[in-house]
This record gives C-alpha cells, sequence and structure tokens, in this order.
C-alpha cells in the first residue's frame, strides 16, 4: 500500500504524523507492506485529485463533524476542572479560614489583580510578624501595659 501526500506543512502536524504512524503499525502487524511517498501538487495523480475532491466536499459541509479539539480549548476546560476542585478543597478544609473571610470563591479571587506582598499575604492570612503571632509561637513576649511596669 502507498500513502501519499502533496502537503509539505504534513510534517509539521504532529498529531497528524502521530496517528498515521500508529495506524501504520497496526497494518504493518497485519502484514501490509505500506510505503509513504511526497507527490507533486495537481499534477493529475488520480489518488490525489480524488483526495482534494473529497477534501473540497468536506469544506462545503456543514454537518461535517471534526474529533480534534484545539489544544487551547483543552487547556481552558482543564482550567476550569482545577478551578472546581480546588474550589471544592477550599470549601472542605477547615483551614484558612481568615484567608475565606476575604476569599470565599476561588474563580472570583483569580479574576482580581492583586498586588501580592509580604504585609499584604500576612494580612489575608493572619501570619507575618504582628506581635500576636509572634508571641503565639513564643517568639516575642508581649509587652506589659504601662500600669504594670
Amino acid at each position: 500500500m502507498g500513502l501519499c501526500t502533496d502537503d509539505e506543512m504534513c510534517v509539521h502536524r504532529n498529531y497528524l504524523i502521530e496517528e498515521i504512524r500508529r495506524k501504520t503499525i497496526a497494518l504493518e502487524k497485519e502484514n501490509w507492506n505500506i510505503e509513504c511517498t511526497w507527490i507533486k501538487v495537481h499534477i493529475g495523480h488520480l489518488g490525489n485529485e480524488f483526495a482534494d475532491k473529497l477534501a473540497r466536499e468536506a469544506a462545503r459541509n456543514s454537518d461535517m463533524c471534526y474529533n480534534k479539539i484545539a489544544k487551547s480549548k483543552i487547556g481552558h476546560q482543564e482550567r476550569e476542572k482545577s478551578v472546581e476542585k480546588w474550589q471544592q478543597q477550599w470549601d472542605n478544609t477547615t483551614n484558612g479560614s481568615v484567608t475565606k473571610e476575604f476569599f470565599p470563591n476561588i474563580k472570583d479571587r483569580l479574576k482580581m489583580k492583586i498586588n501580592l506582598t509580604s504585609i499584604f499575604t500576612a494580612m489575608v492570612t493572619a501570619h507575618g510578624k504582628t506581635r500576636s503571632y509572634q508571641h503565639r509561637f513564643k517568639i516575642i513576649v508581649p509587652r506589659m501595659p504601662l500600669q504594670q511596669r
């Protein structure tokens, strides 16, 4: 069997090449002899003319169904799933109660343009170099009120 193409750009379409490779290997396991060649376009090669005719018909057919999804679409879908999972985990955890008061919804938080600084992070996480936090972990001893000195 011969596999011919007039599309020099075919070599840059990795998904197409990978699909052809898989099918070629499967056919060779069934003792098919397959030879791949490039042919010059529009010189009257019967198989190429027929393939061009089928391609034109497919382009005109609005009912055509494609089984390929753009990488950007897949990336968007995966990001959506990831944010949904993150939200479920966020809703179910008992940690981060102060941060949850500021950001109860992950999707809304991701839409915000926030300049993240150490001061901002300390404020929304209730962590940082505040006296109460340092005292909690025995880093410093709290100051005594003036009346007790």
